[in-house]
């Protein structure tokens, strides 16, 4: 098998990579991940921020350029999410903590417009692709 190289499969290969290399960091030394990943990319949010939205940005025009529509997006952001709740659930107690003190302050929704923009006009976006 010959590994074919256009937009979306090497957008496949990179994710695949880092998940292996994720994976294998994370068996053999959970705290090496947290120190040598975790920590340095969130030590700069508005840069990760940022840099996370550009890479979105150009993720989304490869895969509507390569002819995947809105909706089989949406389709597979439903099975990233419900995957993300399989390994999110076991943390529940934590991660209710956590929304608790967050939703707690009013600043979310300041600091948090960006992202609220960006899903308002992707929700608009789907709901026009499928009924329109």
């Amino acid at each position: 098998m010959v590994f074919v190289g256009n937009a979306i499969n090497y957008m496949a290969l990179i994710i695949l990579v880092v998940a292996a290399i994720k994976m294998i960091v994370i068996l053999v030394s959970p705290k090496a991940w947290l120190n040598i990943v975790v920590k340095k990319v969130w030590a700069k949010p508005i840069l990760t921020m940022i840099i996370t939205l550009i890479l979105a940005g150009v993720s989304l025009y490869y895969l509507i350029g390569a002819g995947i529509t809105i909706a089989e997006i949406f389709a597979v952001m439903l099975f990233m999410s419900l995957l993300a709740a399989v390994g999110v659930a076991v943390y529940a107690k934590e991660m209710l903590g956590s929304a608790n003190k967050l939703l707690a302050n009013r600043n979310i929704l300041k600091k948090s417009w960006l992202y609220i923009i960006i899903w308002i006009a992707l929700i608009v976006w789907g709901f026009y692709a499928l009924f329109a």
